[in-house]
Formats: structure tokens, C-alpha cells, sequence
């Protein structure tokens, strides 16, 4: 009797909730790091949201599924999750992942704030159904070119991986860097080793290297190579995608993984709400919170203000990307078209250039705001 009596209360609870759907990289081959730093936003917005009375005096409830890095398991989460009656979908942090996870979206008619994931072409087609708060690669790698061109940097080498994404970086990078005379050569993973790298970058004298390529592994052994190599001592190596922001990465690489500037979208400096999100987020994951903590908050943040004007059915939350205005940690966030962009996008988040000091690896230096 009292476990019937329980489970029906149970069940009463869980239909009163407005259930959430929550993708992250959760275990490898995925960047475990940034999926935890990702939820832990998600739940920090999600707990205020429920704190502060909830969405028309229902709670939220965060329902998280761990992609792994793996197109696949993230479609087959989006069919789970939609078949649970979540009101929308959240989250994920590899770009060819979200791109996997928004096409089945959009195909279900579920909405999809997507929080962290870059590629251009999140969809094939454009939709009314995925809205987007990360810049797309296009705008801030653009920005990087930049920062590489004023430092002097104009033969570019790229050690890559096969993925959609990498291949559409370095696509950015050659488009933004020819017309200005710099020149990118790729050196291909799949065949080359570390050492080979090194040989491959004194004879084509290139004066940067760039990490397109999975962390921590190749890229903390090409780094140590290169840093290693007598012949490269004056090689800038960068890594746009962040890997070096990750305190794994610090950890593994010690002094040879400082000055290696990589973005991230955060404002040179925290607005009030910003900053008590960061002393927030710093307790609940006991260090500091990356950017892509923030984006977690900032995603819940939006989708509140979207159920609290046009309520819980998915199309009318779908309907609510346009009329979006809210007070991100990084910003004011309001969604548009933009050509190129298959989804709604906010533009844009801020962009820096930071990298580790030298000085102090605990610490990211801000070398160029876009």
C-alpha cells in the first residue's frame, strides 16, 4: 500500500514538472570536462529558475543523457528523451554531435537551445526548431586569423584529424588568411606522428601550429614533441577549439601547455549577475568555471523567459526564439537570422584570445577581445 501510494506521488510529481532534455559529453571519448562544466550551469539556472517559484508555479527538471562525443548515441538520446515528453532539449558540446542532435530535433519537432557547439551548418536546412547560443565557428575563428596575422604569423600548418569540424576550421582559416597573403598547410594525423610533425614544420617553415586534433590525446604528445624540438623553439602552437583551458590539460602538460591561445566567449569583465554566477558555479564545481559553464546557465536562462511568454508546447516554444531578450552572464541575448546560419543564432556571444601565463599556468591571460 505505501509503495503504490508512493509511486502515484511519484508519477503526480513528474507530470506537475516540465521536463528538460540535457545532452553533454559525459564520458570518452567526449571532453568530459567541458560536458560536467556544462551541466553544472544547466543545473545552477535550473535550480534559481525552480527556487524563484519555477514556470507558472511548475518546477523544472533537468533530464541529462551523456552523448559520449557519439553522433549516434546523441540521436538515439533525442528519440528517448522526446518519447518522455520533454518540452525541449538542451545542451552538447561537440559540434558534429549537436549537429546529429539537431537534425533529429528538428525532424521531431522538438526544440533545441543548442548551448555550446559551433559549426555553421548545425542543420542542413534552415529551421524554425534549434536556436543557438554559441558563435558559429565561421565568426570566431575568423577572429583568431586575426589575432595570428597581428602577430605576425602568415604560414599557418594545422595538424588535423578527420571530423566535419576540423576540416571546416581550417576551410574558415584558409578562406579569412589567403586574400591577406597567409597560407595554412595541413599535416595529416592519420599518418603522421608527433616527431613527424617537427620535421614536417622546420621544412615548411611555418612559424604556427594549430591543435585540430582531439584532447588530450594526439594533442598533448604533439605539444611536448614541438616544445621539445631544438629546431622549433620560436613556433607559436595554438589551438583554437580550447583544449588548453582544460585543467587536465595543465595537469598533463605542465609548462610545455602554457602560451597556446585558444577562445572562449566570455566579456573581458562580468556584468553583476555574471559575476555571482561565476562564485556560484566556482563552488558547485570546486574550481573555475569555463565559458561553457556560463553558456549552460546563460541556455536555461533564455528557455525560462521563452516558457514563462509562450508556455510548454513545443511549438510555441519553437515560436519563442524570435521574441527572445534576456539578460545572459555574458550579455543581452536575442536570437536573428543571420546568412549562413542555418538555425537561430544570438549575435554574438563575446569573443577573447586567451592562453595560459607563463608566468603563473593557473592563470588565462586575455591577449585579444573580437
Amino acid at each position: 500500500m505505501n509503495t503504490s501510494s508512493s509511486s502515484s506521488g511519484a508519477e503526480r510529481a513528474a507530470e506537475s514538472s516540465i521536463r528538460i532534455g540535457a545532452l553533454a559529453p559525459l564520458t570518452r571519448p567526449g571532453w568530459v570536462e567541458a560536458g560536467r562544466h556544462l551541466v553544472a550551469g544547466l543545473e545552477l539556472a535550473v535550480h534559481e529558475v525552480n527556487d524563484a517559484g519555477g514556470i507558472a508555479g511548475r518546477p523544472l527538471e533537468l533530464v541529462v543523457r551523456d552523448t559520449a562525443a557519439d553522433p549516434q548515441k546523441a540521436s538515439a538520446a533525442v528519440d528517448e528523451l522526446a518519447g518522455l515528453g520533454v518540452t525541449a532539449l538542451v545542451g552538447e558540446y561537440h559540434s558534429v554531435v549537436a549537429r546529429a542532435a539537431a537534425a533529429r530535433a528538428d525532424a521531431l519537432g522538438l526544440p533545441f537551445l543548442c548551448s555550446s557547439a559551433v559549426l555553421d551548418e548545425l542543420t542542413e536546412r534552415p529551421t524554425e526548431w534549434v536556436a543557438r547560443l554559441a558563435p558559429a565557428q565561421s565568426h570566431g575563428w575568423r577572429i583568431y586569423a586575426d589575432f595570428l596575422l597581428r602577430a605576425g604569423h602568415s604560414r599557418i600548418a594545422v595538424a588535423i584529424q578527420p571530423s566535419v569540424y576540423w576540416a571546416s576550421g581550417t576551410r574558415v582559416l584558409r578562406d579569412h588568411l589567403a586574400p591577406r597573403g597567409g597560407t595554412v598547410t595541413e599535416l595529416d594525423m592519420l599518418a603522421l606522428t608527433p616527431a613527424a610533425v617537427c620535421d614536417a614544420l622546420v621544412r615548411d617553415r611555418a612559424t604556427a601550429l594549430l591543435l585540430l586534433v582531439g584532447h588530450p590525446e594526439p594533442a598533448a604528445s604533439i605539444v611536448t614533441s614541438v616544445r621539445r624540438d631544438p629546431r622549433l623553439g620560436e613556433i607559436m602552437i595554438g589551438a583554437p577549439a580550447g583544449q588548453p583551458e582544460s585543467a587536465e590539460w595543465a595537469t598533463l602538460l605542465g609548462d610545455d601547455g602554457v602560451a597556446i591561445p585558444f577562445l572562449r566567449y566570455l566579456p573581458e569583465v562580468l556584468s553583476p549577475l555574471g559575476a555571482r554566477v561565476e562564485t556560484a558555479l566556482r563552488e558547485r564545481l570546486a574550481e573555475a568555471p569555463s565559458f561553457v559553464a556560463f553558456e549552460g546557465y546563460d541556455t536555461i536562462a533564455v528557455l525560462a523567459d521563452a516558457l514563462r511568454s509562450h508556455g510548454t508546447d513545443r511549438a510555441r516554444v519553437a515560436e519563442a526564439w524570435p521574441h527572445v531578450a534576456v539578460e545572459g552572464t555574458r550579455g543581452w541575448i536575442r536570437f536573428s537570422r543571420t546568412p549562413g546560419i542555418s538555425v537561430r543564432q544570438w549575435v554574438w556571444a563575446p569573443v577573447q584570445i586567451v592562453d595560459r601565463d607563463p608566468a603563473e599556468p593557473g592563470r588565462l591571460r586575455v591577449l585579444h577581445s573580437g
